[in-house]
């Protein structure tokens, strides 16, 4: 077993920083990227500045392998794009890790070898079988799985399901933030729906807005599915990561401003054509306005379907390792601090399995990548046996500035436009925005 590789799926920033953590400790990495390049996924939200810093961005076992090759490091005072952060980091340090990293390689199966998930003997003396879509098969003696949810966007149906006539309207819905410079066409004087609560619906709706100022005819509607607008802007000037308290100051402003409509209350149940057009009803029947498109911005969730064959532990509501979610669950998670976790959370019952990085959280938000560094560093420091280093996890992350459980329904009395009452327009007394990203 002590020759066999350790397979990582996903050439993310996390996955590579797992595969630099095994060089460190004399193992062997092999991560296994579906995509065309390293941060294939990253690359895919180009456009999109990240709330984090630089300082932030680079795990330090990955800077310690870059550094012999020359490779610079950008400002650690600056915020990248998701192309600078893929094209100034992860490319390179896939680069540098070599014939460790696979592209194009898609994994379709993991499985315990001659076994499937009902046999219990052996499962902790054969290796594991990862199946590439290929036909390949690689034996291992761990899989660290940092595939990500980017590929599994939330529908915009309100119960979690595709909307009637969702499918049959997917040209005229999005499910990824809007590049407003690449594509000026699509949206410039169009009336446009954004549906969701989170960064990525703010970041859209603060980039529609800087493009109504200059096409006037551009008209933005914004659905959120609680009864009321709440905590959805963010700490503003109390979040710890100033960018991300500005983004939610911003987005507070052009509603302020008139420039947003926002819908309080409406939970999309069918998606029906008006000639060119498109009409959301909500579940109680209420009708929106005609858009000519739809941003629907509802979240991710994790993809186990080929890890049908090992044994998982996942909390039933978020699908995240059981002994994790408790402290990332949005429902009650407070203040946006996640305590310390590492192995010891991330293990599954399949021994040598682990779910790293954002498929962790499994449906739950705001994952940072600090994050999933330390939960690489823990688990890979179990991996290699050291067992005293896998236990002391130290992470603290900065909060949000926004205390109490977020409310993913935030069921409110019928005057509020909750789930019991007709959507409304929500009126708001909004505060001017103290900075800009």
């Amino acid at each position: 077993m002590d020759e066999l590789p350790v397979v990582v799926v996903g050439a993310g920033p996390v996955g590579l920083a797992a595969a630099a953590r095994l060089l460190e400790r004399g193992l062997r990495p092999l991560v296994l990227e579906a995509g065309p390049q390293a941060g294939a996924a990253v690359a895919q939200w180009r456009h999109v500045r990240l709330f984090s810093q630089w300082s932030e961005l680079v795990d330090p076992a990955a800077r310690r392998l870059l550094e012999p090759t020359g490779w610079s490091a950008p400002d650690p005072d600056g915020y990248p794009t998701g192309e600078q952060w893929a094209a100034e980091y992860l490319v390179p340090l896939a680069e540098a890790l070599g014939e460790h990293v696979r592209v194009n390689a898609r994994v379709v199966g993991v499985a315990r070898r001659g076994r499937d998930r009902v046999v219990d003997a052996g499962r902790d003396s054969e290796p594991l079988t990862v199946h590439v879509e290929d036909g390949g098969r690689i034996t291992a003696r761990a899989v660290i799985d940092a595939s990500g949810t980017w590929g599994v966007p939330n529908p915009l149906g309100g119960d979690g399901l595709p909307a009637a006539g969702e499918r049959e309207a997917a040209n005229r819905i999005g499910y990824r933030v809007p590049d407003v410079v690449a594509e000026p066409e699509r949206y410039a004087g169009k009336r446009i729906a954004v549906a969701g609560s989170g960064h990525s619906a703010l970041t859209a709706l603060v980039a529609l807005t800087d493009l109504a100022e200059r096409h006037p005819g551009t008209k933005i509607t914004w659905l959120l599915r609680r009864g009321a607008v709440g905590a959805v802007f963010g700490g503003g000037e109390a979040d710890q990561l100033p960018a991300r308290g500005a983004l939610g100051l911003r987005a507070r402003a052009a509603v302020k401003a008139g420039h947003v409509e926002v819908v309080t209350g409406f939970r999309t149940a069918a998606v029906e054509r008006a000639g060119e057009r498109l009409v959301l009803v909500s579940e109680d029947g209420h009708r929106l306005d005609p858009v000519d498109e739809v941003v629907a911005l509802t979240g991710f969730r994790p993809d186990h379907s080929w890890l049908s064959e090992v044994r998982l532990d996942l909390d039933p509501v978020l699908q995240a390792p059981t002994r994790l979610a408790p402290l990332v669950d949005p429902n009650v998670h407070s203040c946006g601090t996640v305590y310390p976790h590492g192995a010891n959370e991330l293990r599954q019952p399949e021994p040598g399995v682990y779910l790293v990085g954002m498929k962790s959280y499994g449906r739950a938000p705001t994952f940072l990548a600090l994050t999933g560094y330390e939960q690489v560093r823990s688990v890979v420091a179990e991996i290699a046996g050291d067992h005293e280093s896998a236990t002391k996890v130290e992470l603290t992350l900065p909060e949000t500035g926004v205390c109490g459980g977020s409310g993913v329904f935030d069921a409110e009395p019928a005057s509020s436009g909750g789930c019991c009452a007709t959507p409304q327009v929500a009126e708001l007394t909004l505060t001017a925005p103290g900075a800009r990203v």
